[in-house]
């Protein structure tokens, strides 16, 4: 689920992308909610604020589809956490991406995570064994007790040691904040010495 510009900073700069899990709404049922029983009493035009959302994340070149509900996405994040661990990639993050903000997958089902699994190319019995087991609930609670440390509220929240920057930024922003933290620019490649001759 990376950004166009997170790839560019990797890129550019000697860092290593880590996903940490923040519980966004982790009192929904394994069912989901609506998004209109989500934000009730609330005072949301929902079309028109999935339209602004769809808008906002087509700038980020990531692809959004027509959601309709809100899943608690618990289960998600310790597949995701063993995901990371077979692959020792982050992959598997774009996978589960795919399937809640483009498809509307109930990532709350077993199932549905195995499935999204397979099609990853990752064994299934393996993931459905991590997750029946909870082997990764711990590090998911580790993380969730890291965001309410840190104080966060919502995503992307980027972070590096104790500093974090809240929101979709410009890359000027996100290189910034890697700087003042610490991080080095990539050495540039040699450039040759004018075009090549004839």
């Amino acid at each position: 689920m990376c950004t166009v510009r997170v790839k560019q900073l990797q890129t550019n700069f000697n860092v290593r992308l880590r996903y940490r899990h923040f519980p966004l709404h982790p009192d929904t049922p394994p069912e989901g909610l609506t998004l209109e029983d989500l934000f009730a009493g609330r005072n949301i035009d929902i079309p028109a604020a999935q339209t602004q959302l769809q808008h906002r994340m087509q700038q980020e070149g990531l692809p959004y589809g027509n959601r309709t509900h809100t899943f608690n996405t618990r289960l998600a994040q310790e597949l995701a956490k063993w995901g990371e661990r077979e692959t020792g990639e982050l992959a598997i993050h774009d996978a589960l991406y795919q399937a809640y903000f483009v498809n509307n997958v109930n990532l709350a089902d077993i199932d549905n995570l195995v499935q999204i699994t397979n099609d990853f190319g990752l064994p299934a019995d393996k993931a459905r064994a991590a997750l029946t087991t909870g082997r990764f609930r711990t590090a998911v609670d580790a993380d969730w007790e890291r965001s309410r440390l840190l104080g966060v509220t919502s995503v992307p929240t980027f972070v590096t040691g104790k500093r974090a920057l809240v929101g979709a930024q410009s890359y000027e922003v996100l290189a910034t904040f890697l700087q003042a933290a610490g991080a080095r620019p990539r050495t540039p490649p040699a450039h040759s010495n004018g075009p090549p001759q004839p």
